[in-house]
């Protein structure tokens, strides 16, 4: 599966989490993540992305440059085969207001402290992402008080 989503900054310069409805399930469930999915045949990576997001938060994004892939395989347990491949923007929302989607329960805004401070609240692969985007320190102790790369 390839899954596309961005890191979206606001006008503050706090990020965008997102959580799944229960009733979807999955990979991803009862953790928050950075809104994205899956890309459509036919469909570019920038376009997937703005699609995927809209879908989910109502926002409108700039794509500001792309940040390293990264994949994820599981094996065992209820994903047994499941591959996703991410391909991630960092991103800037420009317009509309925050509305969550079908399959989004929840949607916040977070400084980069509050991220620190729900950084076992993130799945691990946005831990990973936000690593990669710069935004978190790979290793780093992120108790109450710590900084961000």
């Amino acid at each position: 599966m390839v899954a596309v989503g961005a890191v979206i900054e606001d006008e503050l310069g706090r990020l965008l989490l997102v959580k799944h409805v229960p009733r979807r399930g999955g990979f991803w469930q009862g953790k928050w993540i950075c809104p994205g999915g899956r890309l459509e045949w036919g469909e570019s990576i920038e376009e997937g992305i703005k699609r995927e997001v809209k879908e989910e938060t109502n926002l409108d994004i700039s794509l500001i440059h792309p940040l390293v892939p990264f994949e994820r395989i599981v094996q065992g347990g209820s994903f047994k085969g499941l591959h996703v491949i991410y391909i991630d923007y960092l991103a800037r929302a420009i317009s509309g207001d925050l509305k969550v989607g079908d399959d989004v329960g929840e949607a916040l805004w977070v400084s980069k402290q509050g991220l620190y401070k729900r950084w076992d609240e993130l799945h691990e692969d946005t831990r990973r992402l936000l690593q990669i985007a710069g935004l978190a320190q790979k290793g780093a102790n992120l108790e109450l008080g710590a900084t961000g790369a």
